[in-house]
Formats: structure tokens, sequence, C-alpha cells
């Protein structure tokens, strides 16, 4: 309930005060037929009409496609008619809006209506849970316009809907990482019971089969037994080479002697 309640004052400060009435505060000379196109759709608009706003406003276009208060107008025109915020859908009313001001806050030298321009795309972005981009948004209509409570109350309110965010973010991280400690926890465990029950399986193995038990160790001896006769015999044959070497060097030794002269 908090939040719609949030959600909902946002979008009453959208209709309070954003729509601009172009004809009582001009900015430059503009002719007699965009001024009654802009006079014919503020008055449609304020009867909330929005769609035959819409056509007044492009009407003000046509005769002057360099009107910023038109195309001030016709963006909240197409704001009050709603539509998706899907970047590819061309023909979302939401889009067009969101264009028009993003051009009028790059191109116009208009202090007050690049104010309301950068208001109304903090709107946008709040109403579309972009904080922080809510909150940019607000900072720059407040470069521009420090009188605007609208905008600063706004702001107090994106600030605070962001540290819930990411004190929920906080929360869900902390959620998950105890969840998976968990799981590893009892992975953990089950390699370790299934360990203990194949130790288990192997000792009854043993303990039931004392035949092979017997068999395993009367192998292990007579293959000692092999293993300390092949080193005997190897032994005795190195004793044996060496005697004969030994033999040979004495005989070789009394040869060289021979008999004295």
């Amino acid at each position: 309930m908090k939040a719609k309640a949030i959600i909902l004052a946002i979008s009453v400060l959208i209709s309070a005060g954003s729509a601009m009435a172009a004809d009582d505060t001009p900015t430059t000379p503009s002719n007699r037929d965009e001024r009654n196109a802009i006079r014919a759709g503020n008055k449609l608009y304020n009867e909330r009409r929005y769609a035959e706003a819409e056509v007044e406003y492009k009407k003000a276009l046509q005769y002057n496609p360099e009107s910023e208060k038109a195309t001030f107008n016709l963006a909240l025109a197409y704001l009050r008619q709603g539509g998706t915020d899907d970047p590819n859908d061309e023909n979302s009313p939401l889009i067009k809006a969101t264009q028009l001001l993003q051009n009028l806050v790059r191109t116009s030298n208009d202090e007050a209506l690049v104010s309301r321009a950068y208001y109304n795309l903090g709107n946008i972005a709040f109403n579309q849970q972009k904080w922080d981009e809510s909150i940019e948004m607000y900072k720059n209509t407040l470069r521009r316009n420090p009188d605007d409570d609208q905008a600063r109350e706004n702001l107090r309110l994106a600030q605070k809907k962001r540290e819930e965010q990411q004190q929920n973010d906080q929360e869900q991280n902390q959620d998950q990482q105890q969840q998976e400690q968990n799981q590893n926890n009892e992975q953990n465990k089950e390699d370790q019971n299934q360990d203990q029950e194949q130790s288990q399986e192997q000792q009854n193995q043993n303990q039931n089969n004392p035949q092979q038990q017997q068999d395993e160790q009367s192998i292990s001896e007579a293959n000692a037994e092999q293993i300390l006769k092949a080193m005997q015999d190897a032994e005795k044959g190195t004793q044996q080479r060496v005697n004969a070497a030994k033999l040979e060097e004495e005989q070789a030794a009394r040869r060289r002697t021979g008999n004295q002269w």
C-alpha cells in the first residue's frame, strides 16, 4: 500500500503544474495559427481529451516545426495516453513523450522549459522504478529551478526508494549466500555418509569372506618368498662372477711374472 501511495502521489504531481499554458507564457513570437492550435490543444488537454489535444499540438508544429511549446505540450498529451515503456515499441505514446522531452533538454535555451522537461523525465523514470535516473532528472530540474518544491519532494521519494531497493538487494544476496552455504553443507554431509557407508560395506565384505582374506595373505607371502629367492639368486650369481674374475686376475699375474733370468 505504501508503494502504491507514493506512485499515485507522483502521478498527481505530473498533472499538477506540469501542463504548460503556452499561450499565457510565451517566450517567442508565433503566428496566429500556431497560437490558436496551441490554445485549442490546451483546452482539450484540460478537459482530459488527450488524443484530441495531441492532434491540435501536431497542427501547431505543422505551422511552426520549431515550436518548443507545442513540442512540450505534445509530450504531455502523449504521457497522459500512457503506453508501454518498451524501447522497441515506436508507437507507444510513452516512448514518443520521452523522446520529445529528451530532445528539448538537449536543444532548448529556455531554462524554465528545460526544467519542466527534466521534471517530467524524472516522473517517467520514477514510475519505471529507475531510481538512479529519476534522481538525476530531479536534480537537473532543481539546478535550473531551485524553487521547484515538487521536484524536491519527488527527489526525496526517489532517494528513499533507492535506499529500500539497495537494502532489499543486500538482504536477497545474504539469503542466497546462506542458501548456497546450506546446500554445500548438506552435500558435504551426504558425501561423508556415502564414504562411511562404502567403508563399512567393505569391512563387512572382508569379515564375511575370511577365505578371501586368507588367500590374499597366502598370495602376499608367496610373492614375498619369490622376491627373496630372486634376490638370493641374484646375489649368488654376483658372488660367482666376482670369484671368477678374481681367479682370472691371479692366473694372469702368474703368467706376467714368469721365470726369473
